[in-house]
């Protein structure tokens, strides 16, 4: 069931999302939270299809924000129109779109607090562009989890910088959900290894915020140098970690296939596809606390990308600038120690 309401009210649209529960034949909420997208009118379809196929394992209420303040001097009307979808052509959710023109843009959360449901979980999703700082923003501080993504800005590695520097637990961003099969892979391929890390690599095309999140979370757990090198991508290709045994290795050059070599034991092939975003939205709906994990990595540092030199290999490019950082803190640490 669709309807469309133009200069309506938020009273007017709580009144029509339970018309329309009636009309389905379930007038009870089974919703376990709200998720309110804010974004723009390009963006919109494609982050409300992903939310919509996440509420298959999250039930949720989806309201969508869109500001249209208007353009030139000249004034638009304040105005807000809506679009509820409820029952069969929702799924498992109710979704709201709401189209805030004129000044009322700048007040969505006036339009959006009447609309959350009922001593549920909140969660905020930014698909493009995010506020600086998002747990200061008037719709993030309604939410118990605020999610960004780097992916989608022009400066992937700056945004992740100014992430680190606004964090505020609840905080996360889709370019750390992107690498939980990554992380799960790695953790189990050291359990099995068994030997200590000594140093790290990160191939990854260039200014990619998964791959960097991914070097600065090395940086935090192993505590060893950590190089990052600029491939060709697709997204993250490689990961190498030199260990006292040798290298263990996760290489996908390219498509959902990836190679995992450990030493002493025969070389794997691992399923490592790249996933859609309504996987990473019901990944992170899964869990409303605080990621410490997420917010460790993004306060480490590591080193800039390079690129490979010409005639060497992405191997002896990552053992080379990881050899000179070693022998950086060995003289750092020697200097230390005379003083």
């Amino acid at each position: 069931m669709s309807t469309e309401l133009t200069g309506t009210t938020s009273a007017r649209i709580n009144a029509a999302l339970v018309a329309a529960r009636r009309a389905a034949g379930s007038p009870a909420v089974g919703m376990v939270l709200t998720l309110v997208i804010v974004t723009d009118e390009e963006n919109a379809h494609d982050a409300l299809k992903a939310a919509r196929d996440a509420s298959t394992e999250h039930p949720s209420r989806i309201l969508v924000v869109i500001r249209r303040p208007g353009r030139g001097p000249r004034r638009t009307e304040s105005r807000l129109d809506a679009d509820i979808r409820a029952g069969a052509g929702a799924g498992s959710s109710e979704t709201v779109l709401l189209r805030l023109h004129g000044e009322l843009a700048e007040h969505a959360d006036s339009v959006v607090l009447p609309l959350l449901l009922p001593d549920a979980p909140v969660v905020v999703w930014w698909p493009v562009d995010a506020p600086e700082v998002p747990s200061r923003d008037p719709l993030g501080a309604l939410a118990q989890r605020r999610i960004t993504d780097a992916y989608a800005v022009e400066e992937p590695l700056r945004a992740l910088d100014a992430r680190a520097a606004a964090y505020a637990p609840g905080d996360t961003d889709l370019a750390w959900t992107r690498l939980t099969p990554w992380r799960s892979m790695l953790a189990a391929a050291l359990d099995e290894g068994g030997a200590a890390v000594t140093s790290a690599a990160v191939e990854s095309e260039a200014d990619n915020p998964s791959a960097e999140l991914l070097a600065r979370w090395f940086a935090d757990r192993l505590r060893v140098p950590v190089d990052r090198i600029v491939t060709d991508g697709p997204v993250v290709t490689a990961v190498r970690l030199r260990t006292s045994d040798g290298q263990i290795v996760i290489d996908r050059p390219d498509g959902p296939v990836a190679r995992l070599s450990i030493p002493g034991q025969p070389t794997r092939t691992l399923a490592l596809k790249v996933r859609s975003t309504a996987e990473l939205i019901a990944e992170e709906l899964r869990r409303l606390d605080p990621d410490e994990a997420y917010a460790a990595a993004l306060a480490a540092r590591v080193t800039a990308p390079s690129r490979p030199r010409d005639g060497e290999s992405r191997e002896t490019e990552g053992e080379r600038r990881i050899e000179a950082q070693e022998a950086h803190d060995t003289h750092d640490q020697q200097e230390k120690n005379h003083v």
